[in-house]
């Protein structure tokens, strides 16, 4: 049995003044039933009584702890990816208030969906970048979150091989906690326009892994201008740009690892889909510890110190009252 709380000094003495001020009263009444002739084993039983249910109260007020010492607690999650299209065509504005902005606020929606799994960012245009490793520490995932914009990468164009291969590289290199794939997710975020020429050797290889990649298109067929710090981004020829989502691309790269295609635009928005499909995935035990399964169980001593105080007053004992 283990105990919540230890009996002080101050404790001690309460106590023992308390036994020494109650034996006085008892021994008087002893006295006082003997001079009269009374029988004072009524007086003896009452004694009794009161000691057990004052006892009771102590062990109560120490808080004492019983049951199965130990317990396992075992630890389950995902390791998950995101991969964030940094390229010039996420600040166009056919998705309120732009593409970029609208994927960072769901993704803080997603990050708080699963708080219990580690979760690292990569962006990308051309190239990719290692925003933030897998952490559990959300705090500072959502700051990084925060300050993704488009001038965090050169942009040339956009390619999915490289973020694809980081996540991949990542992934399979930490294999000291997770050790199964299928707990380990890719999630490429992008509207669409791949110029990468390694596409899909990449893919091939996320699949021989048994990796799951889900891929979220976002932007509109119809498509808007490019929104720039001098206007709106021209071409050679001085026209406006114009970018539209290409879902085909992001199908194809989903369907080629057996995943999953989803979208976000004026009039849709998959991110609760993309949630129940993250949560569909099986876990891998991350750890397992033993902690301890002990319970203040005071409530049993005090309830019986209740029960035998209620008895006490029940019973009376009969002495002459002066």
């Amino acid at each position: 049995m283990n105990w919540a709380y230890s009996i002080g000094t101050l404790e001690i003495v309460f106590i023992l003044a308390f036994l020494v001020l109650y034996l006085v009263f008892v021994i008087r009444v002893i006295r006082t039933t003997q001079r009269l002739s009374l029988p004072f084993y009524r007086v003896i039983l009452k004694l009794l009584l009161r000691t057990i249910y004052f006892i009771l109260l102590i062990v109560a007020l120490l808080g004492p702890s019983f049951g199965d010492a130990t317990r396992e607690i075992k630890t389950v999650g995902k390791d998950i990816f995101f991969c964030i299209d940094l390229s010039q065509s996420m600040n166009a504005f056919d998705v309120q208030p732009t593409r970029l902005e609208k994927v960072k606020f769901e993704l803080k929606n997603i990050v708080e969906a699963f708080n219990s799994d580690r979760i690292g960012l990569i962006m990308f245009s051309n190239e990719a970048y290692m925003q933030c490793p897998l952490t559990y520490d959300n705090n500072a995932l959502n700051l990084f979150i925060q300050t993704l914009n488009t001038g965090l990468v050169p942009n040339f164009g956009t390619d999915f091989g490289p973020p694809l291969e980081m996540a991949l590289e990542k992934l399979t290199a930490d294999d000291t906690v997770v050790t199964r794939s299928k707990s380990k997710i890719i999630i490429l975020i992008s509207d669409g326009e791949d110029f990468g020429e390694n596409t899909d050797e990449v893919a091939d290889d996320i699949e021989a892994e048994e990796i799951k990649l889900f891929t979220l298109g976002v932007g509109t067929n119809v498509g808007s201008q490019i929104l720039t710090r001098n206007g709106f981004k021209k071409d050679r020829q001085g026209n406006e740009v114009l970018t539209r989502l290409n879902s085909e691309s992001l199908e194809d790269l989903a369907d080629k690892t057996d995943g999953e295609y989803f979208e976000i635009n004026e009039s849709r928005n998959d991110v609760e889909r993309l949630i129940s499909a993250i949560n569909r995935i099986e876990g891998e035990l991350r750890d397992a510890k033993q902690v301890d399964a002990t319970q203040n169980r005071y409530y049993y001593f005090l309830g019986l110190a209740l029960l035998l105080m209620i008895f006490d007053v029940l019973i009376s004992v009969r002495l002459i009252r002066l």
